[in-house]
């Protein structure tokens, strides 16, 4: 009999904890979250102060089981889940599940939290248990009601008003927002030309140049010169006023420090691993849960990395004492600062007083550990341990030189550079930037230069540039943008972005976010009819109140209430209100020369389209769908009526059959008679001619000729198919054996082999093929369908709660919005 059970989240924890407790200690994982909202109406009832209505989730059920047969045999239980509120939520779900069994009667049930997986911080964890924290489950219980009530009743809307399988979530449409805004931005910019002029100088045999700095006795900013008239004037009047030589006016040197960036947080690792390491950010977090939970190197299984789920950038002392005994071994008592660096976090909304992301032991250095890691796992501890290690170490010292050059008494120039005087922090570790200039003066020397020299002007040159727009947002632009806004949790920027791609509401161009047709449209729809849902101050206002109900200031059925009240109204009156063709926003691009009937670009079923005339016309509108890279937002009139040059009449075959080029369900075809051929990955059904038609056209030809082995008189073919030679009479198939020949069936063997075949499933009509949106969608209704009617045959697995009782997060065992 084991005398206490410990309950963690995955078998990997599971198995390294075992380790570290040995005997009298059985470890058990709950693979997650054990209880789910039932998925459907009902699940969280506003009427009676949001009571929840839970149900034990179907795939986790065994693993209950196996945690209710082993608490049977314990005398304490020890749960153990993830220090945050998601972890506290599992603890409180599972604690509800065995306490109802009656299974905790006459067991004590404790709550045990620890921050790396390391024997020592597990063993002191086990000695010092504590009860649930019930702020914060309270807290993740708000969040659960807040984001289903936000996805049960915003997502059905815009399945009827604009397409099956779209949702919105309450974190999720305020990113999408971001997006869609951005790519609006950059659509609307309209570059704005301006002119530079540089000095190209000589000093002995050392060159370097110098930019204008003063012109005319003003300092130049970045439009004096607007165009190529105008710098050309100057630099005319540059090269009278120097007349071949610059004279060194000033020469300021100064020393510059730099400090480096402090350890990682959830939100900073992410950043860094998509900068620096080319990772997703969800793939950066899937590797972090590796490194955390545990990896055998070489003397047992070990948690190399601190918990990485956290806001702050704080290090233990013990941590801080072992990085600098570290650092002044490894780099020189020169890289140990004299008191330890201390850094303020910045995140809006910090939660939990965690430490920041870091090796759980600098002992186990990247060379170390590096034969028994992967790839991307070692890339990921290395960069958590390098960074670690520059946060505290001394600050990179530069010197820095400034030099104005003047060209006569009206005119200046200026140089700048800088040498690297002592590395610091840069000899460990270096962050990345996204969408920054890099400072390009660190390792430019300049000459010796000194005040009344007279330089050499080898030319004056002007220079053509062009404002641009301001950059598309990459997985790490927008995980920090969404973190300065105060919106989610950086455990949840995985699954934001995630789902937004899953949805193609969003799609990765050189790893940077353009938003679809699709998410323009639901962006367009959430803007108009449901502004708090993508409101960039509201939404952080509700993680504001959230983080209060987690430290107990609020309590969160009224904050919740709040909420509700003018969101159910809004969700009425636009079900009631706003018709289908209203919510998906088609814009007018013109009228038609032909037939005068207006044009409009729309989003429809199966994809982005133009429409000539409305469905109140005499005649049917005609339509045509949008070419893979055109969009709703851009399209133009003169690009949507080529569109309608489909089908394009091409000519005939050499038997008579005529050839047309067209689009189908399934892709561009040519058409000869009443066969098809499908267009090759280059050809264009706007462009084909002829001749290549043919060439397509033979080939498919010489595949069907090909595909007949025998055909016999009655009907019956041999044919080559997909899975090998087959007999077939049209309504029944049978294989035909590896060892025997094809081409030898007679005409009794095939009948033989037929009627020993057996009958055909009946197929029925063929549907449609689905696009990703409807798939989603059919997924989502079937699984609605099957688990409803699972929770009605165990009702007495499901349970109501009201308020102080906490919600689970996804079905998954993932971390919800």
């Amino acid at each position: 009999m084991s005398e206490n059970l410990v309950i963690v989240e995955s078998p990997a924890k599971a198995k390294t904890i075992k380790k570290y407790l040995g005997p009298g200690y059985e470890v058990l994982a709950s693979y997650g979250h054990v209880r789910d909202l039932v998925p459907k109406n009902g699940a969280v009832d506003p009427e009676h102060d949001f009571a929840m209505n839970y149900t034990v989730i179907d795939k986790n059920k065994k693993h209950v089981d196996a945690i209710k047969k082993a608490l049977k045999k314990a005398d304490t239980l020890l749960l153990a889940t993830d220090p945050d509120r998601e972890g506290e939520a599992i603890s409180w779900h599972l604690y509800e599940l065995l306490k109802d069994s009656g299974l905790l009667d006459d067991k004590e049930a404790k709550r045990v939290v620890f921050y790396e997986i390391t024997k020592r911080a597990v063993q002191e964890a086990i000695a010092h248990p504590r009860g649930l924290a019930q702020e914060l489950i309270d807290a993740q219980q708000a969040r659960r009601a807040l984001d289903y009530l936000v996805g049960f009743n915003l997502s059905p809307l815009l399945w009827k008003k604009i397409n099956p399988g779209l949702s919105a979530g309450r974190v999720q449409s305020p990113a999408l927002r971001m997006i869609v805004e951005r790519e609006e931005e950059i659509e609307a910019f309209t570059p704005r030309e301006y002119w530079s002029i540089a000095a190209d100088c000589r000093t002995g045999d050392q060159p370097f140049s110098a930019r204008l700095y003063q012109l005319d006795g003003k300092k130049v900013a970045q439009f004096t010169l607007e165009d190529e008239a105008s710098a050309t004037s100057a630099r005319e009047r540059l090269e009278a006023a120097a007349n071949g030589t610059l004279k060194v006016a000033k020469v300021d040197r100064r020393e510059r420090k730099r400090h480096a960036a402090p350890p990682f947080t959830t939100s900073t690792m992410q950043q860094e691993a998509v900068r620096k390491l080319g990772l997703s950010a969800s793939r950066a977090m899937r590797v972090a849960q590796e490194l955390y939970e545990g990896v055998d190197i070489g003397q047992g299984t070990v948690g190399l990395i601190t918990y990485m789920r956290t806001d702050s950038v704080n290090l233990s002392n013990d941590a801080i004492g072992e990085i600098r005994h570290h650092i002044g071994e490894s780099y020189g008592a020169d890289y140990v600062p004299e008191s330890p660096n201390r850094y303020r976090t910045k995140s809006k909304n910090a939660q939990e007083a965690h430490e920041a992301i870091r090796p759980t032991s600098i002992a186990n250095t990247p060379d170390k550990v590096r034969a028994f890691l992967n790839r991307d796992q070692f890339r990921l501890y290395e960069m958590i341990f390098k960074r670690t290690l520059a946060s505290q170490m001394t600050p990179a010292v530069f010197d820095q030189v400034s030099v104005d050059l003047a060209a006569g008494d009206e005119h200046s120039f200026r140089a700048t550079g800088s040498t690297l005087k002592f590395p610091g922090f840069i000899a460990a570790y270096r962050e990345d930037e996204d969408d920054q200039a890099s400072d390009k003066d660190d390792d430019r020397r300049l000459p010796p230069l000194e005040e009344g020299q007279q330089i050499e002007l080898a030319a004056i040159n002007a220079t053509q540039h062009f404002t641009e727009p301001p950059p598309r947002f990459t997985e790490a632009s927008l995980v920090k943008t969404l973190e300065q806004y105060g919106i989610g949790r950086p455990s949840t920027y995985a699954s934001i972005i995630s789902t937004l791609r899953s949805r193609e509401y969003v799609e990765l161009e050189q790893r940077r976010f353009r938003p679809t047709d699709m998410g323009r449209v639901v962006n367009g729809f959430l803007t108009e009819y449901f502004r708090d849902i993508v409101d960039y101050e509201f939404t952080a206002k509700l993680e504001d109140e959230l983080d209060a109900v987690s430290r107990g200031e609020m309590d969160w059925v009224p904050l919740l209430r709040e909420f509700w009240e003018p969101f159910s109204k809004r969700i009425e009156h636009t079900q009631q209100n706003v018709s289908r063709q209203e919510a998906a926003q088609g814009r007018e691009l013109g009228v038609d020369p032909k037939s005068g009937k207006p044009v409009v670009a729309r989003l429809g079923r199966f994809g982005p389209f133009v429409q000539i005339g409305t469905k109140d016309d005499e005649e049917k509108p005609k339509f045509a769908s949008l070419r893979p890279h055109q969009s709703i937002a851009t399209i133009t009139l003169d690009e949507a009526m080529e569109l309608f040059k489909l089908p394009r009449k091409l000519g005939e075959t050499p038997e008579g059959e005529p050839v047309e080029a067209n689009i189908g369900r399934f892709g561009p075809y040519v058409k000869f008679g009443n066969k098809f051929a499908s267009l090759g990955k280059d050809d264009d059904p706007y462009t084909i001619e002829l001749p290549r038609a043919l060439e397509l056209i033979e080939v498919k030809k010489l595949a069907e000729k090909n595909r007949i082995i025998n055909e016999f008189d009655d009907g019956i073919q041999v044919l080559n198919g997909r899975y090998g030679p087959y007999v077939s009479d049209g309504k029944k198939n049978a294989k035909i054996p590896k060892d025997d020949d094809p081409k030898a069936i007679t005409h009794e063997q095939a009948i033989e082999m037929i009627a020993q075949a057996p009958e055909r499933k009946g197929r029925g009509r063929k549907a449609a093929p689905k696009t990703a949106a409807k798939k989603t969608a059919a997924k989502s209704t079937t699984k609605k369908s099957t688990t409803a009617k699972k929770s009605t045959a165990k009702k007495t697995t499901a349970k109501k709660t009201t308020a102080k009782k906490p919600a689970s997060k996804t079905a998954s065992g993932g971390k919800a919005e």
